[in-house]
């Protein structure tokens, strides 16, 4: 007899057709009957091999429901759901990976499910799990080196695109397109061009190859290339909305504001059901547009849909616990009393040497780093992971019991050099060491989370902290999208708390250690842009040279959501944006004006 609880049970919001309580609320402490009944099971796969899928989906539904960790049954019904209901499959095929946690096809599937609907963050450890468990596979190296890229890892995800190549016995247009859209993100345009010109030469009807291209120039400022490559996309997919999207985006690029908002709109007008992700960047792109306009009410809406959309994606809301304990674990480690005891580590001859550029998001980081790497003697390395890799992976790098922080505690001078050769062999992998450059540049934000490492690594490393108006940062932080800080984005309070845990830390990081640490307003760079750029490179140990000045000359493509500004010469326009979205801001005025009163800034 059937379990009466399945009578009554609601139907699982997922969309598989089970009962919630054999599906996404089903209880895994329980004991469970690991197989269905085999008469039921029987009758599904006759079902099935008479090509009967409604009653084959019944007898499935029927047997999970009295066996729900029967992995051939959750398959089946998989299979039956994979095409039309993606939440139900993804909830069938995550159970089924932790049913069968070695069988690297449920595992990959979830990835490519999980990325098809831009949760990237979220796929990686399957795609990672998938390729360490079939490496002989190019689709999986292909997957995993898209999912890194579309997360901020270019450079990691080159040599999985290199390794499906090597693996296909003749690779198609969309694995070359793909790796060309991975040296894009890393700012290769000339490699990124001929790998699109080559994938258009193999199949030259294939849109993404053309709307991928069409981006690349767009970054690259070639934006007569990019309008042409978008006709040419336009012919092919008439009316395809990515394709009114980049048309809107190259007419902000070229001052167009009142246009590509009229075209972004018209855009929004179109059913866009199930293409969240298209949604998002409409917003966000609708957002900018009316913040340039000067109408924020409308801006601070679109932006806020953006927001909303970006949940709808990935689910993540801000890591608030997680975030304090941290900050708690570094306060006790990184004491003066210990830091006084510990060595630090040498510099490594014949290698450049790292420049920290922290701060918090939106702080104008991009801005010092397109600035600095102007000069002959400083190469760009852009948002290097590298510090937070050391952090996830020293207590195996060093060999010990304890995890990171508490691993420093008593370090001796050998692990501590470990960890600083770790970091400049990485740097020169990530490509960040540019010939005939002394220095490089690190501009990861938030490393200044991590001061007490950087500085028992690298006690010599010159650290610019870059400062602005607590409310631009914020509103700046909401109007874009980001994972960085423990999701901290998805809403002004939480980025508000999150500035604030950040800044209480580098005070105590100030207070306890002395790191080679030079704060730098970006208020200040606008106003006297030279003088600005002579005390960093004093600092830095540089003469100063003029084509600092000119950062916006700077050809190389900065991999981050200031892209576009950073390609502009110096304005103004950003400083103390805040105060166009006062009411707006209202909630997080209070919560921010301590922090605001500390670093000599106004309200008013």
């Amino acid at each position: 007899m059937a379990d009466p609880s399945i009578l009554s049970a609601p139907l699982c919001a997922c969309g598989s057709g089970l009962k919630a309580d054999r599906c996404c609320a089903l209880d895994g402490s329980k004991s469970w009957p690991p197989t269905a009944p085999a008469r039921i099971a029987g009758l599904a796969r006759a079902a099935f091999a008479a090509g009967d899928r409604l009653a084959a989906e019944r007898l499935l539904i029927q047997a999970i429901e009295a066996a729900p960790l029967d992995s051939g049954a959750l398959r089946a019904l998989y299979d039956l759901r994979a095409g039309a209901r993606p939440a139900a499959a993804e909830a069938l095929l995550t159970r089924i990976v932790r049913l069968e946690p070695g069988d690297p096809g449920p595992i990959i599937a979830l990835a490519h499910l999980l990325a098809r609907r831009g949760a990237f963050e979220a796929a990686l450890p399957f795609a990672r799990t998938g390729a360490r468990l079939a490496p002989a596979q190019p689709g999986v190296h292909a997957l995993l080196g898209q999912i890194l890229t579309e997360t901020h890892r270019p450079q990691l995800g080159e040599p999985h695109f290199r390794q499906a190549l090597a693996l296909s016995p003749k690779p198609g247009a969309a694995l070359l397109a793909d790796l060309a859209w991975n040296l894009r993100n890393q700012g290769r345009m000339k490699e990124s061009r001929r790998l699109f010109e080559q994938a258009h030469a193999l199949d030259p009807r294939r849109f993404n190859t053309l709307y991928g291209w069409a981006r690349m120039e767009e970054a690259d400022r070639r934006f007569d290339r990019a309008r042409q490559l978008l006709d040419i996309g336009e012919r092919l997919s008439p009316g395809h909305p990515h394709i009114a999207l980049q048309r809107a985006i190259l007419m902000s690029r070229t001052g167009a504001d009142v246009d590509a908002l009229a075209a972004l709109e018209a855009l929004e007008q179109r059913d866009l059901t199930g293409d969240t992700g298209l949604r998002l960047d409409i917003l966000n792109e609708k957002g900018a547009a009316l913040d340039r306009l000067g109408r924020h009410a409308e801006a601070f809406a679109a932006f806020a849909g953006a927001k909303r959309a970006m949940f709808e994606l990935t689910g993540q809301a801000y890591l608030a616990e997680a975030a304090a304990e941290q900050a708690r674990r570094m306060k006790s480690i990184f004491i003066r009393a210990r830091m006084n005891e510990l060595p630090r580590a040498g510099a490594r001859a014949g290698y450049p040497q790292p420049i920290f550029i922290v701060g918090f998001p939106r702080s104008g980081t991009t801005m010092i780093e397109q600035t600095l790497s102007a000069h002959p003697r400083i190469s760009a390395g852009d948002e290097l992971p590298i510090i937070g890799e050391l952090v996830e992976s020293a207590q195996s790098l060093l060999g010990g019991a304890l995890p990171y922080p508490e691993a420093l505690a008593n370090i001796g001078r050998d692990g501590l050099e470990s960890l600083r050769d770790r970091y400049l062999d990485r740097a020169r992998e990530y490509g960040a060491m540019a010939d005939g450059a002394d220095w490089f540049t690190d501009k990861m934000p938030l490393n200044e989370t991590h001061l007490g490492l950087i500085s028992l690594i690298f006690p010599q490393a010159p650290i610019i902290h870059l400062v602005r108006h607590p409310l631009d940062v914020a509103l700046s932080t909401f109007a874009n999208q980001m994972t960085h800080g423990f999701y901290c984005a998805g809403d002004l309070d939480s980025i508000a708390r999150h500035y604030l845990l950040t800044l209480d830390l580098v005070d105590h990081y100030r207070a306890e250690i002395t790191p080679r640490y030079l704060a730098i307003r970006y208020e200040d760079v606008i106003d006297d842009q030279e003088a600005k750029v002579r005390e960093m490179l004093a600092f830095i140990g540089l003469a100063f040279d003029a084509r600092c000045l000119a950062f916006h000359e700077n050809r190389r493509y900065a991999r981050t959501a200031s892209y576009a500004q950073v390609a502009e010469k110096l304005y103004d326009r950003s400083r103390y944006r805040w105060r166009g979205y006062r009411e707006q801001l209202a909630p997080i005025i209070p919560v921010l004006e301590p922090a605001i009163r500390r670093l000599g800034y106004e309200v008013g």
